[in-house]
């Protein structure tokens, strides 16, 4: 190598980087993503190589020309540049260090740090100084300190150790009599954990399927981390704000064993809960609208639900203003279900003729023909063309699909009163009722075409709902599953800055 430096001259030496940047622009411009072995490219890998070596060589001569200057001149001024790092690291003691984290301001500052290495815990002690009177932020008034007391928060861990915030907060006196503890700016009242703190549970809740899990992640206890939970979603509903609500949902979800259900309030036209209520009659239906304040109650223009009499006597009552549009996907399952009953019925009857052409075929009544497979296609095809009272009251059901597609309130009013006229003279128990059920509901039938809302958005809610109460295994506290259908289904602003 000092042979080739020797025979190098520098001009070459310096042009090398330049010739270097050449072949590499060369090789990354004209080879492909993903290039096999060839003549071209081993002949530019043989050319990089020299190339390489060349710059080697001039690299070599720079540190050997160095190595020639003088002492006072070659000398690499380190000293100077850790001196200032000492100087610097000197300012920034610990007590700083937390301080300037914590964004402390006067009166508070940190006193002192503790480590505690085999219990891998830092301890930071913040003072407030020894005054007798405090300014109170929002009365504006100066009130006097009646004493002081010992609180302690947990914060976000230091490299691997758990940080423990420990201070001594005034407690005012005020004029009527009552004390009060100031609330210190790195923490929410009547909380455990700081601020920061409380923000990493969230994330790592709203990242986990479980609370189990998170309470593995935070090296916290089940109840530590629900309270933190709730404690975000009061923050949410606190900042909520319902001045765009125009459209919303009430439906019925199952909550335990047996007819436990709990009503929910979605905001249709943002896909999310806005309340959830135990029960699922008129009472329920009532606290769900008062959960809503008046001023935003009176903007609502419309509510989708099922046809129960609770919700609709409910509406009727806290929001008379709303428009109540009977939800078209339940309209589809009152005439499944009146399909399936008759298709029950048929079918023990036939069995006792000895026909199975009904055996096994409930779910090809139930699904759309269009996503059977071919041979399932070909069977009910067969089972349509046959002359039994389960395929007259499947066409029937199909047939009330032309409802939804009529082009206004009036057209859909001619349409109902022929599909109800045929329905009634089909001879089918199941579907009369079926079609009466709908002729007495028909007015928020017809409020379809005037507000062309569905529970569609609800249900998808319903289905994460769902998905939540299979993660924690079921709920046995109602408190606890509102609060969790909250937190996930709500879009909740858990902090406001």
């Amino acid at each position: 190598m000092c042979l080739v430096k020797q025979l190098l001259p520098r001009s070459t030496r310096n042009s090398a980087a330049l010739r270097l940047l050449k072949v590499e622009s060369g090789i990354n411009g004209l080879l492909p993503t993903s290039w096999g072995p060839s003549i071209y490219s081993v002949s530019l890998l043989i050319r990089l190589r020299y190339a390489l070596e060349e710059v080697t060589v001039f690299c070599v001569g720079q540190l050997c020309a160095r190595s020639s200057r003088p002492a006072a001149k070659r000398k690499i001024k380190s000293c100077d540049f850790l001196q200032r790092c000492g100087k610097n690291a000197a300012a920034m003691k610990d007590t700083k260090f937390f301080e300037q984290a914590l964004e402390l301001v006067a009166p508070w500052k940190v006193l002192e740090v503790n480590m505690d290495v085999t219990a891998k815990k830092v301890e930071v002690k913040v003072d407030c100084g020894s005054a007798q009177m405090w300014l109170d932020p929002q009365s504006g008034q100066r009130l006097h300190i009646h004493g002081y007391e010992q609180r302690r928060w947990r914060h976000l861990p230091t490299m691997q150790f758990e940080t423990i915030i420990v201070a001594q907060v005034p407690r005012l006196k005020y004029p009527d009599g009552h004390t009060q503890l100031v609330k210190v700016p790195w923490a929410d009242k009547q909380s455990q954990w700081t601020m920061l703190f409380e923000r990493l549970a969230i994330d790592l809740l709203q990242a986990c399927r479980s609370l189990s899990q998170a309470c593995e992640l935070l090296d916290l206890d089940w109840r530590s981390v629900h309270r933190i939970m709730e404690r975000a979603v009061q923050r949410g509903l606190d900042a909520r704000q319902l001045e765009g609500l125009r459209r919303v949902g009430l439906d019925e979800k199952s909550f335990g064993l047996g007819q436990d259900y709990v009503s929910v309030l979605s905001d249709l036209d943002q896909s999310r809960v806005l309340e959830v209520v135990p029960g699922n009659d008129k009472q329920s239906g009532c606290a769900l609208w008062q959960s809503v304040p008046q001023a935003q109650r009176q903007n609502i223009e419309a509510a989708a639900m099922d046809m129960s009499a609770g919700f609709a006597a409910a509406t009727a009552q806290e929001a008379p203003q709303v428009v109540i549009v009977h939800d078209k996907f339940h309209v589809a399952k009152m005439l499944n279900e009146a399909v399936d009953r008759v298709r029950r019925r048929e079918h023990k009857e036939l069995l006792k003729q000895n026909d199975q052409r009904l055996t096994g075929s409930r779910q090809l009544w139930l699904y759309n023909p269009i996503n059977l497979k071919d041979e399932r296609a070909e069977e009910f095809e067969r089972l349509i063309q046959s002359e039994l009272k389960t395929s007259r009251a499947w066409m029937l059901k199909e047939s009330f699909a032309g409802f939804w597609q009529q082009k206004g309130r009036w057209y859909a009013e001619g349409y109902f009163s022929k599909w109800y006229s045929r329905a009634i003279r089909s001879r089918l128990e199941p579907v009369k009722r079926a079609a009466k059920s709908l002729k007495n509901h028909l007015g928020g039938l017809l409020n379809y075409f005037i507000h062309p809302i569905t529970n569609a958005v609800t249900e998808g809610l319903n289905s994460r709902i769902q998905g939540i109460k299979a993660n924690a295994r079921g709920f046995r506290s109602f408190s606890n599953y509102r609060t969790r259908i909250l937190f996930f289904c709500g879009k909740l602003t858990f902090f406001t800055a």
